[in-house]
């Protein structure tokens, strides 16, 4: 593959997403998109567990390529927020959205699993973090990324479940 360096300030070159960085801007400027329009987003967080004794190239390439397929609609964004955690914007969607998106997520990550099971003993486990909210000038940014950030964390010292859902200020 040739480096390209068009994509070089806002891609991660392992996965091919957006960076961080990247995925602020865009994640703030739909934030006050929303405002204007009334309109609720989320916020998910998805942490694959990757063992570094089974770390293979391109795995997370792949594992984050199935999450692409469960996504659909090009309006919304996926990120590397850092070496094993993504963010994933959802704009313009509800709660029953967001369920809806993350029911398609998992069956893509079911279907993951499976083919990656069929040349390993074990399979790639994950959390998935949402947050729904309609954002409102009073509204910090910042309180949304907070939320997920200690409910990522709650769902990773739980690992009963796979994901779970909060919602802030809807109404």
């Amino acid at each position: 593959m040739i480096y390209s360096f068009s994509n070089s300030g806002y891609r991660d070159p392992e996965t091919g997403v957006y960076n961080q960085t990247y995925f602020m801007e865009i994640f703030n400027r739909e934030w006050h998109r929303h405002i204007r329009e009334n309109q609720s987003l989320a916020l998910l967080y998805l942490c694959p567990h990757i063992d570094e004794t089974l770390k293979q190239p391109h795995l997370l390439e792949l594992f984050i390529k199935k999450v692409q397929e469960g996504i659909m609609r090009t309006t919304d964004v996926v990120a590397r927020l850092n070496l094993d955690n993504f963010a994933l914007g959802l704009f313009n969607i509800d709660q029953s959205g967001t369920q809806t998106v993350i029911d398609r997520i998992e069956l893509k990550l079911i279907e993951f699993n499976l083919e990656y099971q069929k040349k390993h003993p074990h399979q790639i486990e994950y959390e998935i973090a949402a947050c729904v909210c309609r954002p409102k000038a009073d509204l910090n940014i910042e309180a949304i990324f907070e939320d997920m950030n200690d409910l990522s964390h709650q769902l990773e010292q739980q690992r009963e479940r796979h994901y779970a859902m909060h919602c802030i200020n809807l109404h």
